[in-house]
Protein backbone atom coordinates (compact mmCIF):
# COMPACT_ATOMS: atom_id res chain seq x y z
CA UNK A 1 0.00 0.00 0.00
CA UNK A 2 2.65 2.58 1.06
CA UNK A 3 4.26 1.84 -2.89
CA UNK A 4 1.09 2.43 -4.06
CA UNK A 5 1.03 5.82 -2.23
CA UNK A 6 4.12 7.00 -2.90
CA UNK A 7 3.28 6.03 -6.94
CA UNK A 8 0.44 8.14 -6.64
CA UNK A 9 2.29 10.83 -4.98
CA UNK A 10 4.48 11.00 -7.59
CA UNK A 11 2.47 10.99 -10.46
CA UNK A 12 0.57 13.34 -9.25
CA UNK A 13 3.54 15.64 -9.20
CA UNK A 14 4.82 14.94 -12.40
CA UNK A 15 0.92 15.84 -13.58
CA UNK A 16 1.30 19.54 -11.78
CA UNK A 17 5.14 19.79 -13.25
CA UNK A 18 4.07 18.76 -17.54
CA UNK A 19 0.65 21.05 -16.96
CA UNK A 20 2.62 24.09 -15.14
CA UNK A 21 5.50 23.35 -18.30
CA UNK A 22 3.02 22.94 -21.09
CA UNK A 23 0.51 25.73 -20.25
CA UNK A 24 1.71 29.54 -21.49
CA UNK A 25 3.12 31.66 -19.37
CA UNK A 26 2.46 34.62 -21.53
CA UNK A 27 -1.06 33.97 -20.80
CA UNK A 28 -0.11 34.05 -16.82
CA UNK A 29 1.81 36.97 -17.03
CA UNK A 30 -1.10 39.10 -19.38
CA UNK A 31 -3.33 40.05 -15.99
CA UNK A 32 0.05 42.48 -14.95
CA UNK A 33 1.94 43.43 -17.83
CA UNK A 34 1.32 46.90 -18.59
CA UNK A 35 2.27 47.36 -22.83
CA UNK A 36 5.00 49.63 -23.92
CA UNK A 37 2.62 52.17 -25.08
CA UNK A 38 0.59 52.82 -22.13
CA UNK A 39 3.88 52.78 -19.90
CA UNK A 40 4.93 55.65 -22.70
CA UNK A 41 1.43 57.02 -22.64
CA UNK A 42 1.77 57.50 -18.58
CA UNK A 43 5.66 59.04 -18.07
CA UNK A 44 4.71 61.69 -20.91
CA UNK A 45 1.51 62.74 -19.00
CA UNK A 46 3.55 63.07 -16.04
CA UNK A 47 6.70 64.56 -17.26
CA UNK A 48 3.58 67.24 -19.07
CA UNK A 49 2.19 67.60 -15.76
CA UNK A 50 5.67 68.10 -14.20
CA UNK A 51 6.65 70.56 -16.79
CA UNK A 52 3.00 72.57 -16.77
CA UNK A 53 3.44 72.74 -13.01
CA UNK A 54 7.26 74.28 -12.64
CA UNK A 55 6.09 76.49 -15.32
CA UNK A 56 3.53 77.60 -12.97
CA UNK A 57 5.34 77.86 -9.87
CA UNK A 58 8.27 79.77 -11.59
CA UNK A 59 5.98 81.60 -13.35
CA UNK A 60 4.14 82.48 -9.92
CA UNK A 61 7.80 83.44 -8.31
CA UNK A 62 9.49 85.52 -11.23
CA UNK A 63 6.82 88.15 -11.26
CA UNK A 64 7.77 91.91 -10.14
CA UNK A 65 5.81 92.36 -7.13
CA UNK A 66 7.33 88.26 -5.98
CA UNK A 67 10.88 88.99 -6.88
CA UNK A 68 10.46 92.41 -4.73
CA UNK A 69 8.53 90.91 -1.72
CA UNK A 70 11.89 88.39 -1.52
CA UNK A 71 13.88 91.04 -2.02
CA UNK A 72 12.92 92.76 1.04
CA UNK A 73 12.82 89.45 2.93
CA UNK A 74 16.38 89.14 2.25
CA UNK A 75 15.72 85.75 -0.15
CA UNK A 76 17.84 85.68 -3.53
CA UNK A 77 15.02 85.43 -5.97
CA UNK A 78 17.40 83.57 -8.30
CA UNK A 79 18.47 81.24 -5.15
CA UNK A 80 14.58 80.08 -5.32
CA UNK A 81 14.27 79.82 -9.16
CA UNK A 82 16.94 77.39 -9.09
CA UNK A 83 15.55 75.19 -6.20
CA UNK A 84 12.38 74.86 -7.84
CA UNK A 85 13.34 72.04 -10.31
CA UNK A 86 15.00 69.98 -7.64
CA UNK A 87 11.31 69.72 -6.13
CA UNK A 88 9.56 66.27 -6.28
CA UNK A 89 6.52 65.92 -7.89
CA UNK A 90 4.06 65.94 -5.29
CA UNK A 91 5.49 69.20 -3.84
CA UNK A 92 5.84 70.48 -7.18
CA UNK A 93 1.75 70.50 -8.06
CA UNK A 94 1.20 71.17 -3.95
CA UNK A 95 3.08 74.89 -4.82
CA UNK A 96 1.46 74.61 -8.09
CA UNK A 97 -2.37 74.63 -6.82
CA UNK A 98 -1.41 76.88 -4.07
CA UNK A 99 0.02 79.39 -6.75
CA UNK A 100 -3.03 78.96 -8.71
CA UNK A 101 -5.49 79.17 -6.34
CA UNK A 102 -3.57 82.68 -5.27
CA UNK A 103 -3.78 84.27 -8.28
CA UNK A 104 -7.24 83.28 -9.68
CA UNK A 105 -8.26 84.99 -5.68
CA UNK A 106 -6.09 88.29 -6.55
CA UNK A 107 -7.44 88.58 -9.83
CA UNK A 108 -11.21 88.04 -8.75
CA UNK A 109 -10.38 91.05 -5.96
CA UNK A 110 -11.02 87.90 -2.82
CA UNK A 111 -7.36 89.02 -1.54
CA UNK A 112 -5.17 91.96 -2.16
CA UNK A 113 -2.27 92.65 -2.73
CA UNK A 114 -0.83 92.12 0.86
CA UNK A 115 -1.80 89.04 0.99
CA UNK A 116 -0.52 87.90 -2.06
CA UNK A 117 2.56 89.05 -1.26
CA UNK A 118 2.18 86.87 2.17
CA UNK A 119 1.23 84.08 0.12
CA UNK A 120 4.38 84.35 -2.40
CA UNK A 121 7.02 84.61 0.62
CA UNK A 122 4.97 81.57 2.23
CA UNK A 123 5.78 79.43 -1.41
CA UNK A 124 9.71 81.04 -1.45
CA UNK A 125 9.58 79.73 2.33
CA UNK A 126 7.98 75.93 1.33
CA UNK A 127 10.38 75.84 -1.38
CA UNK A 128 13.51 76.59 0.63
CA UNK A 129 12.37 74.33 3.22
CA UNK A 130 12.01 71.35 0.75
CA UNK A 131 15.23 71.87 -0.42
CA UNK A 132 17.22 72.52 2.80
CA UNK A 133 15.39 69.02 4.49
CA UNK A 134 16.84 66.95 1.67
Amino acid sequence: MQLNSRQSLQALIASVLVAFFLFPSSLIAQKHVVSPADLQKEVVAASQSRQQNLKTVQGFLSTPLAEQAMRQAKIDPQQVQTAIPTLNDDDLAHLAARANKAQADFAAGDIGQRELIWIILAVVVLVLIIVAVR
